[in-house]
């Protein structure tokens, strides 16, 4: 790998995959996949705006891991298994938005699914940031 592996403080290193790796002037930094669970692979809930919210909060912090802030996220993939779960949670997974990235909107698309590789997972992020030098 080009890059270096980005893995945030105390977390568990990940199996087959990489949480982040940041590479290129300045640092970009791709994020892998990020679904509902803690730092240590635990599923933090079952409920679909908690899940959204702690893989958005993984995505922070693998950003944040690699000496960056929310706001420098310029890409987001956003794959969830339930569609209508997350039309009819628009207003919670708002306020998850808000309290994680505030007003920050990078780039983004939404997929549909039919399943995530973790059975019980109903989101996953993928997203790229760019963090600037100095």
């Amino acid at each position: 790998m080009s890059g270096e592996a980005i893995l945030p403080a105390g977390w568990t290193p990940a199996r087959g995959y990489t949480n982040g790796v940041a590479c290129g002037a300045g640092r970009t930094v791709y994020i892998g996949g990020q679904i509902g669970w803690d730092g240590q692979q635990r599923a933090v809930s079952t409920g679909f705006v908690e899940q959204f919210d702690q893989a958005l909060a993984n995505v922070v912090a693998v950003v944040e891991a690699a000496g960056g802030a929310p706001t420098d996220l310029v890409k987001m993939t956003v794959y969830v298994t339930d569609i209508e779960a997350y039309r009819g949670s628009l207003r919670a997974v708002g306020g998850c938005w808000r309290a994680r990235l505030g007003k920050h909107f990078p780039a983004m698309a939404l997929v549909g699914v039919t399943a995530l590789v973790e059975p019980w997972a109903m989101v996953e992020i993928e997203a790229i940031a760019h963090i600037s030098e100095g």
